[in-house]
This record gives structure tokens, C-alpha cells and sequence, in this order.
């Protein structure tokens, strides 16, 4: 029997996008996959971001930790809601990929070494929650696929990815890219999953009014026998998307 898994991208909660979000909930309930993978960026962390004091003095514990306990609240109340839908169709199989933004819990921990508890994989209780966990681009490989959470950026992210890892599946960059390169009679492709995060000009005050060319996404992934695998990539429309013939409204 074929082996069926989604994945998902960046949702950076909790400025996620909701309708987005709710697709997603709902694709796992109608394809009931095997196997679920997360490619991290799951958190926004405004409160541990790594360039938030980069002008001006960091603020004594006392002031940061209630706004990190906030946002481990908020983004653990998200998770929950995931797990409960795995939970459900009884996916036993799941994945985390920390990412760059999950990572800054643990520089602030670097910098408070007696926190331990503010690490990433413990303030979101992955082992706890049955997750493999996987550090920032350390390689997931199931059959012929493999996942990280991205490590590079630019125009041709895409290219540069397929060059160094072959068949790969990342996040990161937040746009919807494929690139694939044939090499006598063998394919190798790498997929930019796209994200889950709120879009808006006021839920990312950073980009200053740029244009950009997020699009929000999620991955359904078939292994065959060999580990072959085929990846079709589920474009969420303005919160709806069509999912295995159903049309799925966030």
C-alpha cells in the first residue's frame, strides 16, 4: 500500500493566516495521510527575535519572560489544535523541522543557559507530543524525499537548493517555486512550499509596504514502492482550495 503524508510550511503563529490554516485542518481530516511533516517556522517569537534590541538595550528578565511565556502560550494553543486533528485520523507519524525563527528561543537560552525550559523543542513539548525532531536544516530523508526547513534565499532559492540537495522540500522563503534538473535520464526537483502566515501589510510591518511574492500552500506527498515519490503542491486561493476533487473553504 502507498504511503500518503502532507506538509506543511512556515506558520509563524500566531499571525497566521486563519482561512489558510483552516484548509489545512481540514485537508488532513479528508486525506487522513500517514505521515505528517512540519518544516518549521512555526512560531512568529516576536518576543525572542533576533534583531529586536539590535538598536536598542535589551530589557532586564523580568520585562522579557512574560512576553515569552505569551508566545509560547499562543503558539502551543495552535499546535494543539493540529495535534487533535492528527489525533482524529490517528497519524502516528510526525515531524517537526525547526526553523531560523523557531531557533531564536534558543539563543535567547544560549544567553540564559539556566532556562533551559525556553528551548524550542521543550517549550512546545515535541517529544512529548510524539514529534521526530529534526535542529534548523538538519536533513529529513523518507524514501527518495528530503526536507529541511530552507538555508537559502535570493531569486534562483529554488536552483540552489536542487544543486546541493537533489529531491528537497523547504519552506523558508515563502514563495510557491519549483526547480528541476535532468541529468542524462534522471530528474532531481526542489520545492518552495510556500507558507501559512498572514500576508497582510500590517501583520508584517518589516517588509515597510514592499510588494512580495508569498502565496500560501501545503504539500501532499505519495511514496511508491522504491521510495519514489510524487509531491503535488495545494495552492490555497484567498482561504479556499481544492483538495482531492472537494473544495475546502477556510
Amino acid at each position: 500500500m502507498n504511503k500518503i503524508g502532507i506538509v506543511i510550511p512556515d506558520q509563524h503563529f500566531p499571525i497566521h493566516d486563519k482561512k489558510a490554516y483552516s484548509v489545512v485542518l481540514q485537508a488532513i481530516e479528508h486525506i487522513k495521510p500517514d505521515t505528517f511533516i512540519n518544516l518549521g517556522d512555526v512560531g512568529e517569537w516576536t518576543s525572542v527575535n533576533g534583531h529586536r534590541y539590535k538598536r536598542r538595550k535589551r530589557p532586564p528578565l523580568e520585562y522579557q519572560l512574560p512576553q515569552i511565556d505569551k508566545d509560547i502560550e499562543a503558539v502551543n494553543r495552535e499546535i494543539d489544535k493540529m495535534d487533535a486533528v492528527l489525533d482524529t485520523i490517528n497519524c502516528k507519524e510526525r515531524h517537526i523541522l525547526a526553523g531560523n525563527h523557531d531557533e531564536w528561543l534558543d539563543a535567547f537560552v544560549e544567553e540564559n543557559p539556566y532556562l533551559d525550559q525556553y528551548m524550542f523543542r521543550k517549550a512546545c513539548k515535541w517529544d512529548e507530543r510524539g514529534y521526530t525532531y529534526k535542529r534548523y536544516n538538519e536533513l529529513l530523508r523518507i524514501g527518495k524525499a528530503q526536507f529541511i526547513h530552507g538555508a537559502y534565499c535570493g531569486n534562483n532559492h529554488a536552483k540552489k537548493h536542487c544543486d546541493v540537495y537533489g529531491n528537497l522540500i523547504y519552506g523558508h522563503t515563502h514563495d510557491v517555486t519549483r526547480h528541476t534538473a535532468t541529468r542524462l535520464d534522471e530528474s532531481t526537483s526542489a520545492w518552495s512550499m510556500g507558507c501559512l502566515k498572514d500576508r497582510s501589510a500590517e501583520k508584517n510591518r518589516w517588509l515597510k509596504g514592499k510588494p512580495h511574492n508569498w502565496g500560501h500552500a501545503f504539500g501532499i506527498i505519495t511514496w511508491f514502492k522504491g521510495g519514489e515519490f510524487q509531491l503535488d503542491v495545494i495552492d490555497i486561493v484567498k482561504g479556499q482550495a481544492n483538495v482531492w476533487g472537494k473544495i475546502i473553504k477556510g
